[in-house]
């Protein structure tokens, strides 16, 4: 019997365990889930996410993602689609650098220009004028669409 043949089996079980083992689950509380830009679609409207400074993902107590293009998209969902769902994490790209950053704890301010025209912006570092997520969150349930 040649090495190889030998081998073969022992080589087959130690990839098959580095596999499994690469397979850990990650917790999207503590990192921000990817987004595969321009295929993944926003959970309420279904348009592709491609704005890289409006982004939003949600994650709820059984560690499920959603993904959204506006956190307008991401509010109403929640309020009209899914108030059974509660989430655990919200994460949503810096306005002027496009880093993720906590969405309840971020910045938020009007008047820019967003993927479904809900207007607000998060930021890492605000500033005077800063709204809070519930601020927010109240602003655009009241205006809806």
């Amino acid at each position: 019997m040649s090495i190889s043949r030998r081998l073969f089996p022992l080589l087959f079980l130690l990839s098959l365990l580095w596999g499994v083992g690469g397979c850990e689950k990650r917790d999207f509380t503590k990192e921000p889930p990817p987004i595969h830009w321009d295929r993944d679609m926003c959970e309420r409207c279904k348009m592709a996410i491609s704005d890289r400074k409006f982004a939003v993902a949600a994650v709820d107590g059984k560690g499920k993602v959603y993904r959204f293009d506006d956190i307008g998209c991401l509010i109403l969902w929640q309020k009209e689609e899914h108030p059974e769902i509660t989430l655990k994490k919200i994460w949503i790209t810096d306005a002027k650098s496009g880093k993720w950053i906590d969405g309840e704890r971020a910045c938020y301010k009007g008047g820019f220009i967003t993927p479904m025209g809900y207007g607000y912006g998060a930021l890492e570092k605000g500033g005077e004028g800063c709204l809070t997520f519930e601020e927010v969150r109240r602003e655009i349930e009241r205006i809806g669409r």
